[in-house]
């Protein structure tokens, strides 16, 4: 076994001095918060639709609705989940005595 070999390899994880002490643009946490809600929304009033299209008979494909009102659901139920951790958290950080 060579040496050169293993080090071809190289680490995923390499540092880059440059890149890693410029300043970061942020992202906006809250920001991508709002936006997912949104996207929930979006897909709720998009599944009103369908099952409204479905109940007049202009679409025939039951099972690809229900899918997407059930994907819908847990979406919802993903987002008031982490909701209401992040509510209990907050309010465990408000009973701590500084």
């Amino acid at each position: 076994m060579s040496i050169e070999a293993i080090a071809a390899i190289g680490s995923p994880f390499t540092f880059q001095a440059s890149t890693a002490l410029a300043p970061q643009p942020s992202t906006g946490a809250f920001q991508g918060l709002v936006d997912a809600v949104g996207n929930i929304n979006e897909q709720m009033r998009t599944n009103d639709k369908a099952v409204q299209a479905m109940a007049l008979g202009e679409t025939g494909n039951l099972h690809e609705v229900m899918m997407n009102l059930e994907k819908t659901r847990l979406t919802f139920e993903l987002a008031l989940a982490v909701r209401n951790k992040t509510l209990e958290a907050y309010q465990e950080l408000m009973r701590m005595q500084v």
